[in-house]
């Protein structure tokens, strides 16, 4: 599996530069205007960058050279997966460094303290995209990708304010926000894994 984890690197390589480029015009956009700046950039930036890989995929015809060579159709989803996570955490901490950075030499913007939910919080909301996306993409993969990616560019328009609303009730809260910020990323761990076994149990179906 960490081969195929290094085959979607590899072939991320040559587009890492669009990567970047949804972290500096996410930043540029929401960090002037928007507090909750730091959990958009992270957000977007993330998935932007797995529907990327989901779509190297199918630009490459990917999936039908793999399922020719001795590789469970298993260990392509937990590599698709395991990738997921690492673009979540990458993304919002890259996005975290960033605010750092702003609040360090821009202070006349006026961006909030960040504690452990604004890197945890991003995290568990990427983890709930990602638990509907992938068994979507795995279920219809390049004959409906298009469809599922207006769908999700739409979706996360829309969830720019909930994420705020979200965001600083769980600041207002104080120490109770702890315990339920946790209880929240149980949840959403199990709907990661549900979702895991969802896209497993599709693609192990699905005519190539």
């Amino acid at each position: 599996m960490l081969n195929l984890v290094r085959k979607d690197f590899i072939a991320l390589k040559s587009s890492f530069w669009m990567s970047l480029l949804y972290l500096v015009v996410f930043s540029a956009a929401f960090i002037p205007k928007m507090s909750s700046s730091i959990h958009l950039v992270g957000i977007y930036t993330a998935f932007a960058t797995i529907t990327l890989g989901t779509m190297i995929d199918i630009k490459h015809h990917n999936h039908n050279f793999l399922i020719t060579l001795p590789i469970k159709r298993k260990q392509i989803v937990q590599a698709k997966y395991l990738l997921a996570i690492i673009y979540a955490v990458g993304g919002v901490l890259a996005s975290y460094a960033i605010h750092v950075l702003v609040n360090q030499y821009f202070p006349e913007l006026n961006k909030p303290n960040y504690s452990i939910h604004d890197i945890l919080g991003p995290v568990g909301i990427i983890f709930v995209l990602t638990s509907v996306y992938l068994p979507l993409f795995y279920a219809f993969s390049k004959k409906g990708a298009s469809i599922i990616n207006g769908v999700f560019f739409i979706l996360l328009i829309a969830l720019a304010q909930p994420t705020a609303i979200f965001m600083n009730m769980l600041h207002e809260s104080g120490p109770q926000s702890d315990l339920t910020i946790y209880w929240i990323l149980i949840g959403t761990l199990l709907l990661f894994i549900a979702s895991y076994f969802l896209a497993v149990a599709l693609f192990t179906r699905k005519d190539l």
